[in-house]
């Protein structure tokens, strides 16, 4: 397995890739990957919605959605970017302490969203270049 470096955690990821017939034949875990990329972009849509409504609330539930999509595929970078919007959605800091400023929240929110956006992009193209889809 080709080193993703801190985008992937390898233990979940091969676990997924065990799934296949064969390291030949990526039946399950291909369409698997490339539909969570699908998925992630059409969130980052409703993130910037949710963004530009200031509505904190659905930017929790968003982030809670694809933090948890990422987690099962064992894409680290994503699920903590999206650990943070989710956290400050709900007006916490990502240690759990109350943030009752809603631009602060904002602030951080949209940075986090910066953050996942590019690094979805990085692990794409890496794993476009790992199933030989480029």
């Amino acid at each position: 397995m080709p080193d993703f470096g801190d985008h992937v955690d390898n233990g979940i990821f091969s676990q997924i890739l065990e799934m296949d017939e064969s390291d030949h034949d990526r039946d399950f875990s291909e369409p698997l990957v490339f539909n969570f990329f699908e998925q992630a972009q059409e969130t980052f849509v409703k993130m910037d919605a949710a963004l530009a409504a200031r509505d904190l609330n659905e930017l929790s539930t968003l982030g809670h959605f694809l933090k948890g999509s990422s987690a099962t595929l064992g894409f680290n970078k994503i699920r903590d970017s999206c650990q943070v919007v989710q956290q400050y959605g709900h007006k916490l800091t990502v240690d759990g302490v109350s943030e009752p400023d809603d631009n602060v929240c904002l602030k951080k929110i949209a940075e986090a969203l910066q953050t996942a956006k590019v690094d979805t992009a990085e692990l794409e193209k890496k794993m476009r270049k790992f199933f030989g889809a480029e």
